[in-house]
């Protein structure tokens, strides 16, 4: 990747076009390792409604393991969230150039971990799966907090049901015109924007499931690499920058 687009893409002053190319490169990612994941641990960790009623299921039928594991899931992806926000605070009051590159080294040390686990860990099943659970979704809630501020809140990338919506929502309003009422304005840059996220999530869900049936747990490294490449690049400005002093 080269540095100067890492340096654009991970900037502090944010573009409409560095929101957009980052979200779906983390759009990507989100959707290979939550369907890789799932292969790995039978659940899907990249959004929390599903864990809220799993949690939920758990309780009122006694299934105590169940209601564990959700809980801690959401917990998880909760803490991963809180993460980031303390690194990128921690990075504006310091004024780092890297604020947005170390929630996204963490999150390829998490996935690099999770690969690591999975090859040490996998016959214990036990043991293995609630560990593996509380990284992904820490994981998946560093990058949707990340992506949150890096887009003052237009972004999401770890799950879909908003962007559906607000691309129906777009959909919705030039069909209206057609169907002979009055015309409203379609925003084009929206739909674009929306569309190349649920085609990401997309596209990582299917690579994601394949690498993981074809290599296991390996197919974590080139993921965890392509984070740690972007990431390092401001990182080591700020590096040479204190040098500098």
């Amino acid at each position: 990747m080269p540095t100067d687009y890492a340096r654009r893409l991970l900037s502090i002053e944010r573009t409409a076009e560095g929101n957009a190319h980052l979200g779906w490169m983390l759009a990507f990612i989100a959707g290979a390792t939550n369907a890789g994941g799932f292969l790995a641990v039978q659940q899907y960790t990249s959004h929390m409604t599903g864990m809220v009623s799993a949690a939920a299921d758990g309780l009122v039928l006694g299934q105590h393991q169940a209601l564990l594991t959700a809980a801690g899931a959401l917990l998880s992806f909760l803490a991963g969230a809180a993460c980031t926000a303390v690194l990128v605070n921690f990075g504006r009051q310091h004024r780092a150039h890297s604020i947005f590159a170390l929630p996204l080294l963490l999150e390829a040390a998490c996935l690099l971990l999770f690969g690591l686990m999975g090859a040490w860990l996998q016959g214990l099943q036990a043991l293995f799966i609630p560990a593996a659970v509380a990284i992904l979704c820490f994981t998946m809630g560093l990058q949707n907090a990340l992506i949150t501020k890096v887009s003052r809140s237009e972004i999401r990338t770890t799950h879909l049901t908003g962007i559906v919506t607000d691309l129906g929502i777009e959909l919705g309003r030039g069909l209206y015109g057609r169907l002979g009422g009055e015309p409203v304005p379609v925003n084009s840059t929206k739909l674009r924007l929306l569309g190349g996220l649920l085609l990401a999530f997309a596209v990582g869900g299917v690579i994601g499931a394949w690498a993981f049936k074809a290599v296991g747990y390996a197919a974590t490294l080139p993921l965890a690499a392509w984070l740690a490449l972007l990431g390092a690049v401001p990182a080591w400005d700020d590096v040479d920058r204190l040098r500098a002093r």
